[in-house]
Order: structure tokens, then sequence, then C-alpha cells
């Protein structure tokens, strides 16, 4: 376990060790969430920037109508292949 400390300006350094484990670098955003005696850090992963192919991508699609469900599965095998964790 490592300890850190809070510094007057409410700075807190996290170990090397653990920004590494976790590939964070400066610059970094976290939302925070407070929770009995407890604080959690959660990276806030950009987006990355969406381009008229992005959002219009599908206009001229032709083929077979897509369902609710093959949507859904879409847009989770895209989440699990941007590893955003």
């Amino acid at each position: 376990m490592e300890t850190a400390r809070l510094s007057g300006k409410g700075h807190i350094h996290i170990p090397k060790a653990i920004r590494e484990l976790y590939g964070w670098k400066a610059g970094i955003e976290f939302m925070i969430k407070s929770s009995d005696n407890c604080i959690t850090l959660t990276p806030v992963r950009p987006f990355r920037k969406t381009g008229m192919d992005d959002v219009l991508g599908c206009v001229n699609y032709r083929g077979p109508a897509k369902t609710l469900k093959d949507m859904e599965e879409a847009i989770a095998e895209g989440v699990k292949s941007h590893d955003l964790g």
C-alpha cells in the first residue's frame, strides 16, 4: 500500500507505480465520488473528434433494416474495440 500527502494547495501526488499501472499521463481528468469515508477517482476519457462521415455514415445504407438488438450489439462491440476502461 502506498501513501500520499495532501499539500497546502489541495494537491495529492499519485505515486508513479499507480500512474504507470493505469497508464495515467499528466493532464488526465478524473470524476471524483465521495461516499462514507472514501473517495473514488474515475478517469474521464475524452471522445475523439466526430467528423461528418461519422454522423452521416449510414445515410446511404441500402441493406436490410437493422433491429434495435442489432444496433445495441454493434454499439457494445464498438465500445469493446475502443477499450474505454
